[in-house]
């Protein structure tokens, strides 16, 4: 049999060569990650881990500011690269002792530590479990077979694409990039917005008429931006109440068609939260729950003001999915609104998957329903 080789070394003067030119390398007591394809989805923000390169990190992500947590330690072994030589304490021009928690590669940092256990450092001391699917098949038809270990598996996010299904078809209508979203559903929102406030311009629509034609109360063009934004303002709930009790439901470990039927809801965006492709809602799948919700709205209301009130939940909509893109995707300017809502999506992936940050295009809905994450809290050190 052939010997396992074992892991690159690598010295603190070329870790100080890659960063100069535009890598991201940091270490954590020796094991040394090469973060450069991860630095713009980093909820920090880029120029954190920027800051970073060339440092041990081991510190910083025990916080402050943030404790980094089991899943996001376990993502960081994706980007293993090797070892650092050991006795070569060269300190980098930048991220010197004391800045920030971050200690010099090659700086010696005592024991050694993988999640906060201390470790021996010897290769493949902490690697990535053997996972319980072939990422070479697709998964939807074989995450039901997992069972109990369903749940687990599928909130331990990874860094790498999935595919759904066999055909080739099926699986092209499943991904979408994020500016189809936009090209195909604004033209129906002017539209649809057009069509709604000529129609209340005719004078002819008034609420309650179905019941009482005396008390009817008449509904005038003006009130058309106000009807548009409760539309907003519904889809806003109904975003929450979805994604908190439809996407996050916890399906019977006996039963592989609710197993299979979540993953491809939404287990499947878990497992792989920057998969750029499976982000947005395609629009074939979309256009019918769409299509489902309008003929609620027709329903329950006078047909140009359900119009109107579904016209502004699709606007709702399309800025739902182009910010839920940017969350995992953008690198939103520090203290900014989307600075902070792109850390509290995050940590709904990596830490608070199941109890909490249901809203995602505002955080309104988590304080009436008590889903807000916490802030963390750090004790000073005597």
């Amino acid at each position: 049999a052939m010997a396992t080789a074992g892991p690159r070394s690598f010295s603190a003067a070329e870790v100080r060569a890659r960063c100069a030119q535009g890598a991201c390398l940091v270490s954590c007591h020796r094991r040394l990650y090469d973060l450069s394809g991860f630095v713009r989805l980093h909820p920090g923000g880029e120029q954190l881990l920027r800051r970073r390169a060339g440092t041990d990190v081991s510190a910083a992500l025990d916080g402050p500011p943030h404790r980094h947590s089991e899943n996001a330690r376990r993502w960081l072994e994706q980007y293993y690269v090797g070892e650092i030589e050991p006795g070569d304490e060269q300190v980098p021009p930048w991220g010197r002792t004391g800045t920030g928690g971050a200690r010099a590669v090659g700086e010696p940092g005592g024991i050694y530590r993988l999640c906060g256990v201390p470790q021996v450092p010897r290769y493949n001391h902490c690697l990535l479990p053997q996972d319980l699917v072939d990422w070479q098949k697709p998964l939807l038809w074989q995450v039901g077979y997992l069972g109990e270990k369903y749940d687990e598996w599928v909130h331990q996010p990874v860094d790498r694409p999935i595919r759904l299904f066999h055909s080739d078809f099926l699986e092209f209508l499943s991904k979408t990039a994020w500016y189809v979203v936009f090209m195909v559903w604004t033209p129906v929102v002017l539209y649809l917005s057009w069509v709604s406030y000529t129609s209340l311009a005719q004078g002819n629509t008034r609420l309650f008429s179905s019941f009482t034609t005396e008390y009817s109360i008449p509904v005038h063009k003006y009130y058309f931006p106000f009807i548009f934004l409760l539309g907003m303002i519904l889809w806003s709930l109904l975003e929450y109440l979805i994604h908190r009790f439809v996407f996050h439901m916890k399906p019977p470990a006996s039963n592989y068609y609710l197993i299979t039927l979540h993953f491809l809801l939404h287990g499947q965006h878990h497992k792989s939260p920057f998969d750029s492709s499976r982000l947005v809602f395609p629009p074939v799948p979309a256009s019918l729950v769409i299509g489902f919700f309008y003929g609620v709205l027709r329903l329950l209301l006078p047909e140009v003001l359900g119009l109107s009130v579904f016209v502004g939940g699709l606007c709702g909509y399309v800025i739902y999915d182009m910010m839920h893109y940017y969350l995992h995707y953008g690198s939103p300017k520090k203290g900014t609104y989307l600075y902070g809502l792109k850390a509290y999506h995050v940590k709904h992936h990596f830490e608070h998957q199941k109890s909490g940050s249901f809203g995602i295009s505002t955080r309104f809905w988590d304080y009436p329903f008590q889903t807000l994450i916490p802030e963390e809290t750090f004790k000073k050190e005597d």
